[in-house]
């Protein structure tokens, strides 16, 4: 599946300079007593996946600045390049099903377009260029005309949070801040509240069975899903899962409090990577709608980014234990795995720029690994930074 092409991606505009900028979530979990997600009430801000109206117009400002030495501005010039992100993108689809899988199913038709539909809503945001505004939407739209049904299959859970987050932050883009019709909207919707969604809900109500990319990957795209529609009870439930979810993918089962080991730190770097990236997303939706889960349990996820940082950077003072998994099939690792060491994924510089810049708590692994890699957005081309929406933009004063 990997294609080896080195791509530099420039989503995380929206955090330059951050000092100038510092967010504040409204709701911490650890004061509320046993964790109340009654009281988890999102502010339904939008365009609100990701990104909000402050960090559109910062990110608008960096590409109008057009300093050749940012590193933000240079991550959006090769995302400019990245021919998903063209707005003479030509779609591989509309198909009537699609599948996900070992075999590949309907991937190198679906996976490009819908990653061009988010990657043009992007550039449509920060160039405010309707041609990019036209692609993302017609994408959208005659997917949205054309596809009947996800079969079954094994990787199902898995497509559908991965591109149920890419087409619900696309439409949240365009339906915002774009002359989208009514009824374009609604054909997006139905599709998404038909096909993609049961599946969500089934995840949910199923035994654990799957490593913890897994349930992290189906809530970034379930919460994007309730941000989307204005609905609190989804949301809620998302919160529920990682908070309380008996998963790998809740956030205390995929990270340990004492070391941030990961679950999947004994299979390989890149899923464990993948999963923080995950686990990050979702932090950062929910602090741009008043919530933050990235206080929650200490700190957990800063935890696991720098353990995973510390070990992808080559040091090998690294704590492992092994443990039962909530399946009892994973995690039975008695090592850390070197497969995929030092193969970098750029989910740093997301929570860098919360614990660090926001915060004032200090993350020295995680800036290591990000000084290494210049400051810039990173893809390896085979899909999962694509998937995970990497941001990277940090202020370096």
């Amino acid at each position: 599946m990997k294609k080896y092409v080195k791509i530099l991606m420039f989503c995380g505009l929206l955090f330059f300079s951050c000092k100038t900028e510092i967010e504040h979530g409204k709701t911490h979990i650890d004061d509320l007593p046993d964790f109340t997600i009654e009281e988890y009430i999102p502010s339904f801000e939008h365009p609100g996946i990701l990104h909000n109206k402050k960090s559109i117009d910062r990110m608008r400002e960096i590409v109008k600045n057009a300093n050749s030495d940012d590193p933000a501005y240079k991550t959006y010039l090769l995302l400019k390049e990245d021919p998903l992100a063209k707005s003479d993108y030509e779609m591989k689809g509309p198909l009537k099903e699609i599948m996900r899988g070992a075999d590949g199913g309907t991937m190198k038709i679906h996976e490009p377009d819908f990653q061009a539909a988010f990657l043009n809503a992007l550039m449509w945001i920060v160039t405010q260029n309707e041609s990019h505004a036209e692609k993302a939407k017609e994408i959208l739209v005659k997917w949205a005309e054309t596809l009947e049904r996800i079969p079954e299959h094994n990787d199902a859970p898995l497509l559908v949070g991965f591109h149920g987050f890419h087409l619900a932050f696309a439409l949240e883009m365009l339906s915002h801040t774009y002359n989208m019709s009514y009824e374009d909207i609604d054909k997006v919707n139905t599709m998404l509240r038909d096909i993609f969604l049961p599946y969500m809900e089934d995840f949910y109500v199923t035994p654990a069975f799957s490593n913890g990319n897994w349930g992290l990957a189906v809530t970034i795209g379930y919460m994007s899903f309730a941000i989307l529609w204005n609905d609190s009870e989804m949301y809620k439930k998302a919160i529920n899962f990682v908070l309380r979810g008996n998963d790998n993918g809740s956030f205390p089962n995929y990270i340990d409090e004492e070391t941030g080991q990961c679950q999947e730190s004994g299979r390989d770097q890149s899923h464990t990577q993948l999963g923080l990236g995950m686990a990050g997303g979702i932090c950062e939706i929910a602090y741009k709608q008043g919530n933050d889960l990235y206080s929650v349990y200490n700190n957990l996820v800063m935890k696991g980014y720098e353990y995973t940082a510390k070990y992808n950077l080559g040091y090998d003072d690294i704590p492992f234990k092994t443990w039962t998994d909530i399946t009892g099939k994973y995690s039975n690792w008695t090592t850390i795995s070197a497969d995929d060491r030092g193969e970098y994924r750029s989910i740093y510089a997301l929570a860098y720029n919360h614990y660090v810049l926001r915060r004032g708590l200090s993350m020295p692994y995680t800036q290591e690994m990000l000084k290494k890699h210049n400051w810039l957005g990173k893809y390896n081309g085979d899909g999962l930074d694509y998937d995970v929406f990497q941001f990277n933009d940090v202020d370096l004063n």
